[in-house]
């Protein structure tokens, strides 16, 4: 058998669902997951469903998912419960609460670690991969993400984003506003280290 063969070989099923795939990296002169993001966010008109267990946007994804809210677009962000880092849960918790000021809603996984890394837009393009809705994926990790172009794989998605979001607490306004001086202080500190947590 030739190496080729032994490592590449053919495939038995075949779709027919557009896919792109796309990497970036610190070897990468632009970001361009981030750009791909980006773009499904500003092409969003009627919902945005985010899974993410680092929810540590720079300020261009921040306010687009701000601008998308205000337009109206149902923007949903679903974050793990209990992080793996206090520093990482205070973060998130900050960048979940300006969200929250401009209609967004934001939830927390109970059941377990969320570790989904997934973005869909009006039930039509989904994109699934490594990247973290962070700046450590967007700026300085090797990231791979798939770009589905497919109806019916987008409502798939969303059929999952449900189901999970009924084992899912929401944050709520008035939950986040009385949140006490410990977790607002950890919150500020954390921001500060947003960009290397």
């Amino acid at each position: 058998m030739l190496a080729e063969e032994k490592y590449f070989p053919e495939k038995k099923e075949k779709g027919n669902s557009a896919l792109q795939v796309v990497s970036s990296g610190p070897d990468s002169r632009e970001e361009e997951i981030k750009s791909m993001f980006l773009k499904m966010i500003y092409e969003a008109e009627e919902r945005i469903y985010i899974q993410t267990p680092y929810f540590i946007p720079d300020q261009s994804v921040l306010e687009a998912l701000k601008l998308a809210s205000r337009s109206g677009v149902d923007v949903k962000i679903m974050i793990p419960d209990r992080g793996d880092h206090p520093f990482v849960y205070a973060a998130n918790n900050s960048f979940v609460g300006q969200l929250l000021e401009v209609g967004a809603r934001c939830y927390r996984y109970t059941k377990g670690f969320l570790h989904s890394k997934t973005i869909c837009i009006d039930s039509r393009v989904l994109s699934i991969g490594t990247t973290n809705m962070d700046v450590r994926s967007f700026k300085l990790n090797f990231e791979i993400n798939a770009f589905i172009y497919d109806r019916k794989k987008a409502e798939e998605h969303d059929q999952l984003f449900q189901k999970d979001l009924k084992a899912s607490r929401e944050i709520t306004k008035d939950e986040f506003e009385n949140r006490g001086w410990t977790m607002k202080l950890r919150e500020s500190v954390s921001r500060l280290l947003s960009p290397i947590l």
